[in-house]
């Protein structure tokens, strides 16, 4: 920490407070004592210069300072400054630490994997208590959350000063975590010294959207000495406006009707066992009879391309994000003594994020053998995987679509917590939290003009599948190309939706924590907590009922009764400008047709819930009733441990061991449909009769205990240099949304049901970590660590089938001359086998001083980790006939990795920082890794795939005292994102771009 130099001390300080910069001139000159020999006079004070490190380097060193002392596996990263966290986003701050890879939504980082595990494996608590925060996102991206993971686009980065990656457990961590904790620190006015205001503004810009994004934080704290002892009060505030843009291509997933995973007379066309190449013959027509072509690469049964992978609903679109984040923080702290501490801290988030969505694609490739018009193929080409890559078509239906979201979020949590010293080697820390995340939808409205049987529609992927060329054969933007959708015959989706939705979740918590210094080197630790946990949600949709009118009939998602003599060019727009910086191929349309909602809304006040003389534009939960559920889970835990810190042959050896008793109690609450019943309804028209879904309640309940022991070694045999061991038992229970017992859908023609799992058991896992870690100097690490995590089960969905009596459901609902025998399909998530997950992580984080000057102000951290999985996922379960029912045939599996696991991913960041000057660049790497399996919404691809992505992302900034200016730059390269389908066919699923985001801002601290 000291260097010796002529006539003077160097002082190296790796902190922000006065107390941290006294400690440290002490040591170095200590050391400088120890080194140089004692001079006949003092120095003058002139001759002593203190050369301060703060920003960035200095938050490293922070973050290293508090892995070097934990017991527990840790990745730490500090606020570099007041308010100022070095990354915008909280989950892209989280990428930079070994074996942490982030999702993106919207170009933003939103959920977070750790070594291959996904979000839904990874407990993040605020202010030490366990939290939930949930949004919305597109389909495509896995849309709301309504699981247990967090969405880390809720928060502004500036609201906390510190996170900690726990990626392993002790006796006293809460339970939930296969993957790791993850911990949110927001600032107290403890954390200063004294009084402490800063403020930055920053204005951003995107090239993509060409808009302007302003940002704001402010924080100011102070303490006082008071007659009751010291008291502290912090308040920060961050506030910032965005808007993103995306556009690129997609397909809906592509699909091939002549295979399925399971065969069974639930699907219109019959099939075997999956094959990527080709099928059986068929015995429906999904796009028609080919009516000439050329020779293909790969035959097509039975004379049509059916026996071809094609895309659902080729497209390109356009999303536009209009987002506004709020985050305030508070915080009062009450010091009576020198033993004790009473901390009352508080946080509200808000979080509004519309997005308007625009297409022009093809509707037609999506339908059943039963939809018509049929398509017909007029010349096709395929490749050797068996895709349809190329192609002109006759009788294709056409559609421009444009959907708007209004989604907000708002999160609020207040805690407080006591600690205190007792007797002489005691302390007792007592508090009690609770938080709330509301994640609204109340408007999501799609609306659609359609064009059908357009003849010479050609699409070609051979050129560029991820940007194929499409040629429509009409003018896109002319509004005589389309109408409206008269009738749902053809099986399509509305022409209107209405869609809107709600999710809340709830925590309350209560802990008591103690520990007691029993012997020297050994502390006993015991307590336990209470957490409440409820979750509810609803979505509602119009009823789709027919109503006689005064000489009309309409539908409410199918025609409406617009004012006489409007026409489509009264209530639609032209989008424009498509395709910046995606490199289209020659005469892709650039432009096309788009609904105008807030023309439609005027002229048909469809936002009204009611029926006027436009439509039935009633909204109700009865016509979604899987998404009507309620789910309250209760937890009690209590731990015994004990740390221990001895020399064992004369090396230093820490750590602690302990169990974990946890009981679960969990109740549920779900909903089905039990039929119909005819009511009047009063409208302008009079009262007329409409037909009322009618619905049912099922609740469960249930719970279960587990035990859980654990034990964290850390031993010291050479100055700076540690092996840790960890061995933990972990358990994440299941997913909240699928324990509801409700059915939220059903076919008693094709013997369907989808339904929830109450009786799902939670997944548990042993894992094992072994590290050594080299710490040379404070600012430097070198570590390996391997990790083992055997997983004993794992949730996923699949098809089960089973007799009707099994189902729960009342035998008054049988119609279509089924039975209680009849075999019902039966969609569920189940306890299924799991799978060993192995890895090996490796990191190295140095200044490089041993550079000469200028170049000794570069240093750099890169981390790589590599990760393997290897899961049995049932795609067919065992098939049962007769009475008793005897297994016909065995379950079918198929081996794939972990969803959301990467198998490589690095991370690698330079930085230089030299006096007043500060810039670093960062890039951040990961495998393509899965993000479903099949049969879960795939269309019979095994599996569905986010292919790799490289980002890099810049900062620059200079100090000029009390001011400090910073650019920045997030996604330089403009990085893609991409999805594809299929192990083996890597067919391209959607393929889009947000452009570069720069920010350029100032900041002032006093």
């Amino acid at each position: 920490m000291s260097k010796k130099t002529t006539g003077r001390v160097r002082v190296l300080h790796y902190g922000v407070s006065a107390g941290a910069l006294a400690l440290a001139m002490t040591f170095a000159g200590a050391a400088a004592a120890q080194d140089t020999p004692a001079p006949a006079a003092a120095a003058p004070v002139d001759e002593v210069e203190a050369v301060v490190v703060t920003g960035f380097r200095a938050s490293l060193a922070n973050a290293l300072d508090v892995k070097r002392r934990e017991n527990d596996l840790v990745d730490v990263i500090k606020a570099q400054d007041i308010a100022d966290f070095p990354d915008l986003n909280l989950a892209e701050s989280l990428q930079r630490v070994p074996g942490v890879s982030i999702d993106r939504d919207g170009g933003e980082g939103r959920t977070i994997t750790v070594r291959g595990l996904g979000p839904d494996f990874t407990v993040v608590r605020l202010n030490g208590l366990e939290a939930l925060a949930t949004t919305g996102g597109k389909d495509s991206s896995g849309g709301a959350n309504r699981g247990r993971q967090f969405d880390f686009s809720i928060f502004a980065s500036e609201l906390f000063n510190s996170v900690t990656v726990r990626k392993s457990t002790s006796a006293m961590n809460e339970e939930g975590s296969l993957g790791a904790i993850v911990d949110l620190q927001a600032a107290r006015p403890f954390d200063f010294s004294k009084f402490t205001m800063s403020a930055s503004g920053k204005i951003g810009w995107n090239d993509l959207s060409r808009k302007s994004d302003p940002r704001y934080t402010f924080l100011v704290s102070n303490r006082w000495d008071t007659g009751i002892g010291e008291v502290g009060a912090l308040l920060s505030v961050a506030y910032a406006t965005r808007a993103q843009r995306e556009e690129g291509s997609s397909t809906g997933r592509w699909e091939n009707p002549s295979v399925q995973f399971n065969s069974s007379t639930a699907f219109p066309c019959s099939g075997a066992a999956y094959n990527p190449v080709s099928g059986p013959a068929l015995t429906c027509a999904q796009i028609g009879t080919v009516t000439g072509g050329t020779s293909p690469t790969v035959t097509a049964a039975a004379g049509t391309a059916n026996n071809l992978w094609h895309p659902r609903i080729p497209r390109y679109g356009r999303l536009d994000y209009d987002q506004k984040r709020l985050g305030v923080t508070g915080s009062i702290q009450w010091r009576p003594n020198d033993r004790s501490t009473l901390t009352l801290d508080a946080m509200l988030a808000k979080f509004t994020n519309n997005r308007d969505e625009t297409y022009l694609e093809i509707i037609s490739f999506s339908r059943s053998g039963a939809g018509l018009p049929q398509t017909d193929v007029v010349n096709f080409t395929a490749d050797g995987k068996g895709n349809l890559i190329k192609g002109t078509f006759d009788d294709v239906d056409a559609r421009v679509e444009y959907r708007h979201d209004e989604l907000k979020t708002e999160f609020n949590q207040f805690s407080l917590t006591y600690d205190t010293k007792f007797g002489e080697a005691g302390h007792l820390a007592v508090g009690y939290g609770q938080s709330r995340s509301i994640q609204n939808n109340p408007v999501q409205t799609t609306f659609s003009f359609d064009r059908y049987d357009s003849d010479n529609y050609s699409y070609d992927y051979s050129g560029n599948d991820k940007l194929p060329n499409f040629n429509y054969g009409f003018d896109p933007t002319n509004p005589t190309n389309y109408t409206y959708s008269a009738s749902n015959a053809l099986g399509d989706a509305s022409l209107l939706r209405l869609r809107p939705s709600k999710a809340v979740n709830t925590f309350k918590t209560f802990h008591v924590d103690i520990d007691y210094q029993i012997l020297d080197g050994f502390k006993l630790r015991y307590g336990g907590n209470y957490k409440e946990y409820g979750f509810n949600s609803w979505e509602k949709r119009l009823f789709s009922r027919n109503l006689a009118t005064t000489g009309t009939t309409f539908t409410a998602e199918a025609g409406f009764g617009l004012p006489a003599g409007t026409t489509i060019a009264d209530v639609s727009r032209v989008i424009s400008g498509f395709g910046r910086g995606l490199d289209l191929p020659a005469g892709v349309p650039t432009s096309w047709l788009a609904p105008d909602l807030a023309k439609l809304q005027a002229k048909l006040g469809y936002d009204c819930n009611c029926i006027n003389a436009n439509g039935d534009f009633r909204l109700s939960v009865l016509n979604q009733l899987g998404a009507l559920r309620e789910i309250t889970e209760k937890d009690t835990a209590f731990y015994l441990q004990g740390d221990f810190d001895y020399d064992i042959a004369n090396i230093p050896v820490r750590g602690n061991v302990g169990v974990r008793w946890v009981k679960t109690e969990q109740a549920a609450l779900g909903h089905y449909n039990t039929g119909s019943v005819t009511t009047p309804v009063a409208t302008p028209f009079g009262t007329i009769s409409t037909t009322v879904p009618t619905d049912a309640v099922q609740t469960t309940s249930r719970q279960y205990t587990n035990t859980l022991p654990s034990l964290n070694v850390s031993a010291q045999p050479w100055d700076n240099f540690y092996v840790r061991f960890a061995a933990a038992k972990v358990m994440t229970r299941p997913q909240l949304q699928n324990l509801t017992p409700g059915y939220t859908a059903s076919s008693q023609s094709a013997q369907t049901l989808t339904r929830g799992n109450p009786d799902l058991n939670p997944m548990l896992s042993n894992n094992l970590d072994l590290s050594f870690e080299w710490y040379p100097d404070k600012e430097t690490l070198f570590s390996v660590g391997v990790f083992q995590k055997d997983i004993k089960s794992y949730i996923q969905t699949t098809a089960v089938a089973i007799p009707y009596s099994e189902t729960g459901l009342p035998t008054s609902l049988l119609t279509n001359g089924n039975t209680i025998d009849t075999l019902f399909t039966v969609t569920t998530q189940i306890n299924s086998p799991g799978g060993k997950l192995k890895g090996y992580e490796i990191s190295l984080q140095r200044p490089f001083t041993f550079l000469p000057a200028p170049f000794d102000g570069f240093g750099g951290i890169v981390n790589y980790t590599h990760v393997q999985s290897d899961i049995q996922y049932v795609i067919k379960n065992p098939t049962y006939a007769g009475t008793p029912r005897v297994q016909t045939a065995p379950a079918v599996l198929i081996t794939q990795p972990l969803i959301n696991l990467s198998p490589d991913a690095y991370n690698a960041t330079l930085y230089y920082e030299k006096a007043n000057f500060k810039a670093r660049v960062s890039a951040s790497y990961r495998d393509p890794y899965l993000i479903q399996v099949a049969p879960s919404a795939t269309n019979n691809n095994d599996v569905r795939i986010k292919e790799k992505t490289l980002n890099i992302d810049s900062q620059v900034s200079y100090n000029f005292g009390n001011f400090t200016v910073t650019l920045e730059g997030i996604n330089l390269t403009d990085e893609k994102d991409s999805k594809v389908d299929d192990s083996t066919r890597l067919s391209s699923e959607e393929y889009v771009h947000y452009g570069r985001q720069y920010y350029l801002g100032v900041k002032w601290k006093f």
